[in-house]
């Protein structure tokens, strides 16, 4: 893992994504990792059912990796519960999870008939997605645990794709405090209804340019910006907050900027 704690975050998240191919290269190579895929790959084809999942520890702390519930793995009944439950249930306990990272494995995984049958576990194709996704994930989480703005921040473009309303980004805390950061809107809108805050999203995001690469671009760079501006530990380090001035016997003294004009956005500077 490149250390990036000590670095702005625009800087980190421009170093972490020129070099995401070669650390994920590195940490698919890292003994602990590789152990989890060779086991992952030898094992997954054999598995048919939540029932078998759920009671192979290693395959089951492996998938639980790779949707980023790591803090979830103690609650081995609930998982069983929620993948053997019925999609089209509005009442099923996979449509009452409000945490977006279950219903993802449950349409990942694809157990079918109750949790009894399997179509994917032994096409090579939808184990190596696995394999990816579980990559992807320890790298994100490698460089939050170093800024854990700029972990939302990848996190972030991991996702932004598949957001179709403004409910996709509310139900995820992480994105919704992205969103709101980047779109000026105070903490304080986390408290509304849910319904407000959606139409403040609509107002100020055109949620279709969430497919633009370029546009997500923009979107986080804003925000990684304004993380650091809103951060005090990090004020020495951010040009956003802080530039130097040449004073008239030659020496340098800072010129502060004011973080609320930093915030001050247009109502729709995305869309």
């Amino acid at each position: 893992m490149i250390p990036l704690g000590g670095m702005s975050t625009p800087l980190a998240l421009k170093i972490a994504e020129a070099t995401r191919d070669r650390q994920i290269s590195v940490l698919r190579d890292t003994p602990v990792h590789a152990r989890g895929i060779e086991t992952f790959r030898e094992q997954i084809a054999e598995i048919s059912t939540v029932k078998q999942l759920v009671e192979n520890r290693d395959l089951y702390v492996f998938v639980m990796k790779a949707f980023d519930l790591e803090d979830q793995i103690f609650g081995k009944a609930l998982m069983r519960r929620m993948l053997e439950s019925d999609l089209n249930d509005r009442t099923a306990l996979v449509n009452r999870l409000t945490d977006p990272r279950f219903r993802e494995m449950y349409l990942a995984l694809g157990f079918e008939n109750g949790g009894t049958a399997n179509p994917n576990t032994g096409n090579p194709a939808w184990q190596e997605g696995i394999v990816d996704r579980y990559l992807e994930t320890v790298f994100i989480n490698d460089q939050a645990a170093q800024n854990e703005a700029l972990g939302a921040a990848l996190e972030f473009k991991r996702k932004a794709a598949a957001v179709e309303t403004p409910l996709d980004i509310l139900k995820d805390r992480q994105m919704g405090a992205v969103v709101r950061l980047a779109l000026g809107l105070p903490e304080s809108v986390g408290t509304l209804d849910i319904d407000r805050q959606a139409s403040l999203i609509s107002s100020r995001l055109d949620l279709a340019t969430l497919k633009d690469p370029a546009a997500v671009d923009k979107l986080v760079r804003k925000y990684v910006i304004l993380s650091d501006a809103l951060d005090t530990s990090r004020a020495s380090q951010n040009a956003a907050v802080q530039l130097l001035s040449t004073t008239a016997n030659g020496s340098f003294a800072p010129l502060t900027i004011d973080i609320g004009a930093i915030q001050s956005v247009p109502s729709r500077p995305y869309g």
